[in-house]
């Protein structure tokens, strides 16, 4: 069955930086785009970050110029690059795969920045 599976989350100082990892498994990788979300507690999940099948990216006005995203299409993973965090970004990161009617959901990672 399709698995993602999120890795790279821990806690971390402000100012500091974590690469998170999305690994995917029984899907053809490199045809679907790449999201990563966050849900912090009591909150809506919203949409960090996005990579399309060609490479290119949307970020939220939140993350933009702190964060990248990229994909390797020979590992089937996605990255997430967090710099000079601050804790409101504090939250689970969740990475999703989505191509046509497909979406697939990995189980999340946490990361916690202390101020």
């Amino acid at each position: 069955q399709v698995q993602l599976v999120e890795s790279g989350g821990g806690l971390v100082q402000a100012g500091g930086s974590l690469r998170l990892s999305c690994t995917a498994s029984m899907i053809d990788f490199k045809m679907y785009s790449m999201d990563w979300y966050r849900q912090a507690p009591g909150k809506q999940r919203t949409l960090v970050a996005s990579i399309g099948n060609t490479g290119n990216t949307y970020y939220s006005d939140s993350v933009k110029g702190r964060f990248t995203i990229s994909r390797d299409n020979d590992k089937n993973t996605s990255y997430l690059q967090m710099n000079n965090l601050k804790p409101e970004d504090s939250a689970v990161y969740y990475c999703n795969a989505r191509f046509v009617a497909y979406s697939y959901w990995g189980q999340g990672t946490q990361v916690t920045v202390s101020s």
